[in-house]
């Protein structure tokens, strides 16, 4: 037998998904072979759909390097049009539940008149600021670099900077920042220029990733942070090299939102040979 699987896309943050109830999947082991360019399919992730006892059903995302993640804004997104095209779920009252590691997630899916969805607006939570917040100083290599570092069911480090992002030294300074001794479970970094009070633009170096086109989770953080630091309106346009996103964020306290657009590339088969029991 073979795995069925999609290939996906939003905002140029790429993920497989598979439909893992009742089957026994090393989901490391599997996201690693699958999100390979040449020997697999490529990608940034894998997203596994698991039966839930909180929601409809369980989201598990794995980096293409085999860890796992505890949310991903873009991957949510990806995975509630999976599984409402395939009919593995129905939206209640327009939105559906979905248990991830970082809590239970709403999103609000945009359907078109096929009822395939097109796009939708997830709730992401409360942030919470870790370590000092939006005052944290990173030593890196004789460098210091000002964040704020703050979770939003996963963790991220933003520096917001005059630096045009373009420029920005992400390959070199990434690496430093993914894996410094304040992070030992290491984090997301995300690099920010504020064009003006209602537009942003961002780069992302994910854990367990590197660059990425795109993040659902790393733009949500991005635009808090310039929130926090009282420069920007509530509601902002996230410009990644990927495409663009929208997020919400008043104050400390509140829940943030993404929304953007949701894409199926393709269809496939996955060998079950590769998919590796547990």
């Amino acid at each position: 037998m073979s795995l069925p699987f999609a290939k996906l896309q939003a905002a140029g943050n790429v993920y497989l998904a598979v439909d893992g109830r009742g089957r026994s999947l090393d989901g490391p082991a599997l996201a690693r072979a699958m999100a390979q360019d040449h020997f697999g399919v490529g990608s940034d992730g894998l997203l596994v759909v698991c039966a839930s006892e909180e929601a409809p059903l369980r989201m598990r995302v794995f980096n293409s390097d085999g860890s796992e993640a505890e949310m991903s804004g873009n991957g949510l997104r990806l995975f509630t049009k999976f599984v409402l095209d395939r009919g593995f779920a129905s939206p209640e009252e327009g939105a559906l539940a979905v248990e991830t590691r970082g809590g239970v997630r709403t999103v609000w899916p945009r359907l078109d008149a096929a009822g395939r969805m097109l796009g939708g607006r997830i709730a992401m939570g409360v942030p919470r600021l870790t370590h000092e917040g939006v005052d944290t100083v990173l030593e890196l290599a004789g460098q210091r670099l000002a964040v704020t570092t703050l979770s939003i069911g996963n963790p991220h480090a933003v520096h917001l900077t005059e630096t045009p992002v373009d420029a920005f030294p992400l390959e070199r300074l990434g690496p430093l920042v993914q894996g410094h001794p304040r992070f030992p479970d290491r984090v997301n970094f995300e690099v920010v220029n504020v064009l003006d009070r209602q537009r942003l633009k961002v780069r992302i170096f994910e854990r367990g990733e590197g660059e990425t086109l795109s993040s659902g989770t790393g733009s949500t953080a991005s635009a808090i942070a310039a929130r926090l630091a009282g420069r920007t309106e509530s509601e902002v346009e996230v410009v990644l090299r990927g495409g663009v996103l929208r997020v919400g964020f008043d104050a400390a306290g509140q829940e943030a939102w993404l929304d953007g657009p949701t894409e199926e590339v393709f269809h496939g088969e996955w060998p079950e040979t590769l998919a590796t029991p547990e």
